[in-house]
């Protein structure tokens, strides 16, 4: 019998709806997919939490599975003793009740958790696989300490979020090595959290472009009047914006100026002459996220398909890229397009805070390739099968009975819903 690979869960705060919940939890529940329920093949070993929200279930969870929740990173990290003493480390620094700087950015502490990971593992003298959920850091200079402090220390690093391995309809991804004139992407506010979807939408197709990523040159947020404006003097595309929002659920009347109040739009330049934007319009206009590019002058455009009820099976797909690579120490694709795509961001945000100013961004001359075939992903268009079945998580003040679950883990079993 061979020993477990022992994952430690580090965590900002864990309420059903948080990161923490729709993510972290698919570790110890198992994983719902198009094709069924897959169970885990780590084994969390530690949890560490550095909120307690209002609804919290993450020590609900935690006494359901036997798992030790710590009080400090160090302590979940070496499970209460003096040396590193887990396999992999699973970081989700979203969600909680942090201030925010002047530029509107949450100041999650991201880098300040990661540092505490890497001092542990530097007093070990052992590397273990580390996944950051989301943006490296909402300040550069806090993603370019991780990204370089990572490479020193010899640590696999990566970070992504959920929406490059969701459901696309239809099923595209842009052709490796082929060209692209021109692209761009479609979000909603929330501006900094939402937009940073909106980027990695876009960048995970720019980047399979022939000659591979160049690094950008500037970054620039219109606000307003400003953005349809930038339309007219052709920066951006209405046309694209249109094919972009045809392919959502009731988005066939494309894009309404008075409908889309408060929009926002992010410039970008590339180092090889590519234009990119990413459109953010308010929820009551668009409430998903869709890409669209003109290629060999044809225009292709598909929607991220997030909706999978409560479940949020879209970070099963996450979920299951993250085991391969905690069991592998190979990451699924590139981590320098979640380190650019930081970068591009907190431009975004500084140009914002100073009246839509063009950012000009030497330090994103970040230059990789593109992997193939990156991460797994679903297959169909749309969420299926166990996909939609109901999270198996308890809500808040629940007993583990009434959620109703059915897992064995530590010798303890129980019961999911609907399982059999």
């Amino acid at each position: 019998m061979t020993d477990p690979f022992r994952v430690a869960m580090i965590t900002t705060t864990f309420f059903r709806n948080s990161h923490a919940g729709a993510l972290g939890s698919r570790f110890l529940y198992g994983f719902p997919t198009d094709d069924g329920w897959v169970e885990p093949r780590v084994e969390v070993a530690s949890i560490y939490i550095d909120q307690i929200h209002e609804e919290d279930v993450g020590r609900q969870i935690a006494r359901d599975f036997g798992v030790p929740i710590y009080e400090s990173i160090r302590g979940a990290l070496t499970l209460g003793g003096d040396e590193l003493a887990v396999d992999a480390v699973l970081l989700i620094g979203e969600h909680g009740d942090y201030p925010r700087t002047a530029l509107g950015q949450e100041m999650l502490p991201r880098r300040y958790f990661f540092e505490q990971i890497c001092g542990t593992i530097e007093e070990a003298g052992r590397a273990v696989p580390v996944f950051s959920d989301k943006h490296f850091a909402y300040r550069w200079d806090d993603a370019q300490w991780m990204y370089e402090r990572a490479k020193e220390l010899g640590v696999p690093l990566w970070a992504a979020s959920a929406l490059p391995v969701s459901w696309r309809e239809p099923a595209f991804e842009h052709r490796l090595g082929e060209p692209i004139e021109q692209a761009m992407s479609i979000g909603f506010h929330m501006l900094e959290r939402y937009g940073f979807h909106a980027l990695e939408s876009l960048q995970c197709q720019v980047e399979r472009r022939e000659g591979g990523e160049t690094g950008v040159r500037s970054v620039e947020c219109l606000s307003g009047e400003a953005v349809w404006r930038a339309a007219d003097e052709g920066r951006w595309s209405r046309e694209l914006a249109a094919a972009a929002m045809g392919t959502m659920k009731d988005g066939s009347g494309g894009l309404d100026v008075v409908r889309a109040a408060d929009p926002y739009v992010f410039l970008i330049e590339y180092n090889d002459g590519l234009m990119g934007a990413a459109l953010m319009l308010s929820e009551d206009h668009v409430e998903q996220f869709a890409y669209a590019q003109v290629r060999g002058g044809a225009i292709d455009a598909f929607v991220f398909n997030t909706a999978s009820g409560d479940g949020h099976a879209i970070f099963s797909y996450l979920g299951l890229n993250i085991e391969d690579f905690f069991l592998t120490g190979r990451v699924p694709n590139p981590v320098e397009r979640t380190y650019l795509t930081t970068g591009i961001l907190e431009a975004a945000m500084r140009s914002r805070h100073e009246g839509g100013r063009r950012v000009e961004t030497p330090h994103l001359d970040i230059v990789y390739e593109a992997s193939a075939p990156g991460c797994r992903r679903p297959t169909g268009e749309r969420p299926t099968g166990a996909s939609l079945e109901p999270s198996p998580m308890p809500r808040a003040g629940e007993t583990a009975g009434a959620a109703s679950i059915a897992v064995t883990r530590n010798g303890t079993t129980h019961g999911r819903a609907g399982s059999g």
